[in-house]
């Protein structure tokens, strides 16, 4: 495999398009394609499928950008044991997250990005938001569903999956819904309708059809903490709740898939401390399965 057309792939799968990525790498779009098509011959299988709306990563694909991010990580890591640019990692960058992205994935792991850049502060805003790259309120996003570009560089981070639940308590209280014409008998919990700052994040009209939440709570803690106390069934991540004995999938055949995508301000793309962090943040996204429910 050639680490050239190999890192032109890990530029598509991250910008999700093949007009994007050939603008980041400066070949034209004709030329990225015929590289990706010689890849995929030479691994002897199909990584993306390329269409109007972008490009969409198999199972192939998104197992070598896996790997491929890992290996990309630990080539800068090498590097910098030789010119020095970790010791030069230090100051202060702000991340903005979702809570849940925020609070559950990336706060246990910071100990290793601080044994890392010991002259690194990292400053984390988990929060459901919309942050602007260009007023500043953040070094690096994470955000849900991909950004207005503008002037920022930006990428997919990962998929994500969300189902409904319950916790067992609550289901032997109340019994367990079939179908959604049974959640009309339920206590349902949902999101605070205009705190919803995209209607990505409208789960409740997906999974509960005109049905509105008896219980509304603007943060998806907030309601990974109520469907926990067993107040009611709701719409939870699978990466949070889906290894957690005390809650139940309702409806397992039921879900919806979103992504989280990772951007930050094109002026900041050669700044190491703010680079630190962003290879960080994929590395340790890519080393973890399960985003998506079985």
């Amino acid at each position: 495999m050639d680490w050239d057309d190999a890192r032109m792939f890990l530029t598509v799968a991250r910008e999700g398009q093949l007009l994007a990525a050939a603008s980041r790498l400066g070949v034209n779009q004709s030329t990225l394609s015929r590289r990706l098509t010689r890849l995929e011959q030479a691994l002897q299988t199909t990584l993306m499928v390329r269409g109007p709306q972008g490009c969409a990563l198999t199972a192939e694909g998104q197992a070598l950008v896996a790997r491929l991010d890992r290996a990309e990580s630990a080539l800068l890591e090498g590097e910098a044991l030789f010119t020095g640019a970790a010791a030069q990692v230090s100051g202060t960058v702000r991340v903005g997250a979702p809570d849940g992205f925020g609070v559950h994935f990336l706060t246990p792991r910071l100990r290793t990005l601080a044994e890392r850049h010991p002259d690194l502060t990292l400053e984390l805003v988990p929060v459901a938001r919309s942050f602007s790259l260009s007023q500043r309120e953040a070094d690096v996003a994470v955000m849900v569903g991909r950004p207005d570009r503008g002037r920022a560089v930006v990428s997919r981070l990962t998929d994500y999956s969300l189902s409904i639940y319950a916790s067992r308590s609550y289901v032997a209280s109340h019994g367990r819904p079939e179908t959604e014409a049974d959640l009309a008998h339920h206590r349902l919990i949902g999101y605070v309708d205009d705190l919803l700052f995209t209607r990505t994040l409208d789960y409740v009209a997906e999974f509960f059809g005109g049905l509105r939440p008896d219980i509304a709570i603007a943060s998806a803690l907030g309601q990974e903490r109520a469907v926990r106390a067993g107040v009611g069934i709701g719409v939870l991540h699978d990466f949070i709740a889906q290894d957690d004995p005390d809650l139940v999938r309702i409806m397992p055949l039921r879900s919806v898939r979103r992504a989280y995508w990772l951007a930050y301000h094109e002026s900041l793309r050669e700044i190491r401390r703010v680079q630190a962090v962003v290879g960080f943040i994929r590395a340790e996204v890519a080393a973890v399965p399960g985003w998506i429910a079985a």
